[in-house]
Parts: C-alpha cells; sequence; structure tokens
C-alpha cells in the first residue's frame, strides 16, 4: 500500500490507460475542468440524439470524452473547482451506462448490477483514501477506468452483444473490485488505520 499524495483528486478520477497515456502528450498543461464540462455536453446531446442505440450517433459518446477529458488527467487538478471533475465523469460514465442498456432494453438487474460494482468501486475509493491508503497502481488498468469501461460497453452495442457484454464486465469487475478491495483491508494494520481516522477527525 502507497501513501497518499497531497493531491487525492485525481485518484478520484478513476483513469484508465487510455485517459492517461492521452494525458502524458500534454504534460499535465491542460486544465482539466473546461474539457469534461465540454465532454458533459456533448456527451449528453449525443445520447438525446441517439439513446445510445447502435445504430445511432451515442456510441461514440465514449470516444467523444476521451478525447476531451482524457488529456486533463495529469493536471495535478489543483484549481478551486477541479475537485468538480471526477463527480462530472462518475455522472457521464453511470448515465452512458444506463442509457445504453436501457434503449437495448436490457433487464434492469443487469444494469444495476453493472452500476453497483462500480458504485461499490468509486466508494471504496473514497473511505480507503480518507484512511491514507493509496490504491495500487495496477488496479485503475485491470479496472479499465471510466474511459475504458465506456468503451467497452460502445463496443459491445455496436457488435449487437450488449447482453453478454454487461454480464461479463459485471461479473470481471465485481471480481476484481470485491477480492482487492477484501485482501487490501485485511491486510492493513488496524492500528494505522484506526490512526489515521483519528488524524482526519481533528
Amino acid at each position: 500500500m502507497t501513501p497518499v499524495p497531497n493531491s487525492t483528486v485525481v485518484a478520484y478520477r478513476d483513469d484508465g490507460p487510455l485517459s492517461r497515456a492521452m494525458g502524458l502528450l500534454v504534460a499535465g498543461q491542460l486544465p482539466p475542468l473546461p474539457p469534461v464540462i465540454a465532454g458533459t455536453f456533448v456527451t449528453g446531446v449525443l445520447l438525446v440524439i441517439g439513446v445510445a442505440g447502435s445504430d445511432g450517433l451515442a456510441v461514440f459518446a465514449p470516444a467523444v470524452t476521451l478525447l476531451l477529458a482524457g488529456p486533463g488527467s495529469t493536471h495535478p487538478h489543483d484549481g478551486r473547482f477541479d475537485w468538480l471533475v471526477p463527480p462530472i465523469l462518475r455522472l457521464i460514465e453511470y448515465t452512458f451506462i444506463a442509457a445504453c442498456g436501457f434503449a437495448h432494453q436490457l433487464h434492469p438487474v443487469l444494469i444495476f448490477l453493472l452500476l453497483g460494482a462500480l458504485g461499490f468501486h468509486h466508494y471504496d475509493l473514497v473511505y480507503r483514501l480518507r484512511q491514507h491508503v493509496y490504491p495500487p497502481p495496477w488496479l485503475a488498468t485491470l479496472g479499465l477506468g471510466w474511459d475504458g469501461r465506456m468503451m467497452v460497453v460502445s463496443l459491445a452495442a455496436l457488435s449487437g452483444w450488449l447482453t453478454g457484454g454487461y454480464v461479463v464486465l459485471a461479473v470481471y469487475l465485481w471480481g476484481l473490485f470485491g477480492w482487492e478491495s477484501l485482501t487490501c483491508w485485511l491486510a492493513a494494520p488496524r492500528s494505522g488505520v484506526e490512526a489515521a481516522d483519528m488524524g482526519t477527525q481533528d
């Protein structure tokens, strides 16, 4: 387990390999908030027009969001309102997954199963950062990040295999995030966690 850096906003973004690679191209020089707001607007328009249909424009929303929000992943997020970036990315990801599933008439349980895996992961991420326990670097890579997960859903929609894609992705993410979280907290020294919690309260 690695100590949490001074700024945890970047960790809350939950960027995947694609987004981080794009961030390296601009070396942290691009402010993160304006591109994310633009990505939210474009994604919303695409969802309204195509309703995430396999023959509509909405399946390209992940690519548009990645192109706009990805380069800001390496920015230190030290601006006054940069803390808004992670919740906006969560809104984009969750809305796209839900809209895509309902537009293709998937069973609601399957949609909520996938969203539940993401919700569990992001709640666990918030709580462990409060305890000054930074997630291992490989977790964001294997977890695909918000960018990778949206891309997988988009490709599944284009291929016409959305039901299977949701099942595989949900099972994979629940297994990965559940196993990693369990092993992390079992390995964490209880005294250290309690001390960190007390320091946070102070």
